[in-house]
């Protein structure tokens, strides 16, 4: 009788963990498809259409910013480029004047830094990977940075009370020099607001 009981309460034992383990599982499960949804649901409420125009004030192309776990995801096409590299930045001001974009201000840099991600007082926010337009004058890119955010009310926003830009050299960024890492003249600009 002794071990007929010990046997039964192993079995009834057994039962209750793996009915408490397959609870868990179906808990976990949950959870991970609760947050996959706020990340899913944050990420189209973040996203903002830059459009670019050149120098001459026409569309030139246009850019997305999705805001990710990681930061903002940036996706950039241009065309009327001169091939190669070609510097990109987020500038202060939601201004884009042509012909020189002066009106979009200096690189954003909301914490004092120095231009570069090779400078060691540096980066600013605002500072991005070169881009490379083919031999039809055409660019393509897509990347994260984790300096700058959507979220309003941050000092890193885009999103600030005078918004930014998008702003794109007609040289390619040496990620070193201050201010502006010798990228030269704005040629494109999009108002991110």
């Amino acid at each position: 009788m002794k071990k007929w009981m010990t046997m039964s309460m192993s079995f009834v034992l057994a039962a209750v963990l793996t009915a408490c383990a397959d609870h868990d599982h179906a808990k976990q499960q949950t959870n991970h498809k609760q947050k996959a949804q706020v990340v899913s649901k944050m990420e189209r409420a973040k996203t903002v259409k830059v459009n670019l125009v050149n120098a001459e004030g026409k569309s030139a192309g246009y850019a997305t910013l999705m805001q990710v776990v990681d930061g903002v995801k940036v996706r950039v096409y241009a065309s009327g480029l001169a091939p190669g590299k070609h510097g990109i930045h987020f500038h202060e001001k939601a201004i884009c004047k042509a012909p020189t974009f002066k009106s979009a201000g200096a690189h954003f840099n909301p914490y004092g830094k120095h231009h570069g991600f090779l400078n060691p007082k540096g980066p600013h926010v605002g500072d991005l990977e070169n881009i490379i337009a083919d031999q039809k004058g055409r660019a393509r890119a897509e990347f994260i940075t984790g300096l700058v955010t959507l979220e309003k009310g941050k000092p890193n926003s885009l999103l600030d009370a005078d918004g930014s830009a998008l702003v794109i050299h007609a040289k390619a960024d040496d990620y070193r020099s201050d201010p502006a890492g010798n990228a030269g003249d704005r040629v494109m600009c999009g108002m991110i607001k």
